[in-house]
């Protein structure tokens, strides 16, 4: 595997000469928090961090996206038409992902580019990002990535992975794509390929060792469905929600959204949302029933979506990536991992 070493006084530099080629997307400071957002010519992304409270997910897959336009005005052009909106496809790069926000790319890429449906926003937004990973040193006290198919330093779903070194970065390249990442750049100094794989394992097994906690997900592919969702502990589980949504829209891994069109007298516009299960508007039809109007059957339909019917459906682990986004900031304190394993070890 080739490595190439940049020393951090030829990182800005580098970035510099990528905005002739790529959109740059990386993380910064606002309030007490960082988030992930375009960047503008010279501005450089914080490498020093936790994890953000909003996962990168929006960079390809916008909170609310406009698909469609149209007019009724008989005066107007193409009147009665719904014309499609020209949206910019053109190459982004985003620097200091995560792994486990890389890994969940591929978890969402399983709904949205299926062998049964294939949403063209979703996969041309995909399709034209390179992913540079950020070796995660120093784990959250809430990740549990490890046991949840993903780790500090998985690969999965990157193009190219940054290590802190101290003064320079390893760029491990693990596909084309971030080869040519590094070739625009101009970062080409080539490392020595065995000395520096050590020390990335080294940092590796450190940073894996920091992880203390954990989820068992082995028996969960063996348990009857219908039993586990008539299990006993779900009004338990749900008794402290409050139906915020605060999970699922923090979550790299929920896919959910809805239609809606808006009007501006004779014009409008047809977009797309994020949705959450969580909400009583999630699941109303339009007769007035909702097969989901208690709190219990919402949380209930989050847990078995990530834990149960994605691990049946796709058999490639759950719908989770052990970010812990949702431990940290659930206002009621509703732990995921505490979940998992009621549903693990569950005997009916």
């Amino acid at each position: 595997m080739q490595v190439i070493k940049i020393d951090k006084k030829d990182w800005a530099g580098g970035l510099e000469r990528l905005y002739d080629s790529f959109r740059l997307f990386g993380p910064v400071k606002q309030d007490e928090f960082h988030i992930f957002k375009e960047l503008s010519k010279g501005e450089l992304p914080d490498m020093i961090l936790f994890n953000t409270r909003l996962s990168p997910k929006s960079i390809v897959y916008p909170q609310s996206e406009t698909m469609f336009e149209y007019t009724l005005d008989e005066n107007q052009k193409n009147h009665h038409i719904i014309k499609e909106i020209d949206k910019n496809y053109s190459p982004k790069t985003v620097i200091g992902i995560r792994p486990c926000d890389a890994k969940a790319f591929l978890l969402v890429k399983a709904n949205f580019d299926s062998p049964e449906y294939k949403d063209p926003y979703w996969i041309k937004s995909y399709e034209s990002t390179t992913l540079v990973g950020y070796a995660c040193n120093n784990p959250c006290s809430t990740c549990f990535c490890t046991t949840a198919g993903c780790g500090p330093f998985h690969e999965q779903g990157l193009d190219l992975l940054l290590v802190d070194a101290g003064d320079h970065y390893f760029a491990k390249i693990i596909t084309e794509k971030g080869e040519n990442l590094l070739t625009a750049a101009g970062w080409s100094s080539e490392a020595d390929s065995d000395t520096a794989c050590d020390k990335i394992e080294t940092m590796r097994q450190a940073a894996e060792a920091k992880i203390k906690t954990r989820i068992s997900t082995d028996k969960l592919k063996d348990k009857n469905t219908t039993e586990l969702f008539e299990a006993p502990f779900w009004e338990d589980v749900a008794f402290a929600c409050i139906n915020c949504g605060t999970c699922t829209y923090l979550c790299p891994t929920c896919w959910c959204f809805d239609i809606q069109d808006e009007t501006f007298g004779l014009s409008g516009i047809r977009m797309r949302n994020w949705d959450s299960c969580m909400y009583p508007l999630f699941t109303l039809h339009g007769s007035g029933h909702n097969p989901r109007d208690t709190k219990m059957q919402r949380i209930r339909q989050r847990f078995m979506h990530k834990l149960k019917y994605y691990v049946d459906k796709y058999e490639d682990g759950i719908q989770c990536v052990g970010c812990g986004r949702c431990i940290n900031h659930c206002p009621v304190n509703i732990d995921i991992r505490r979940v998992c394993d009621l549903m693990n070890s569950f005997e009916f």
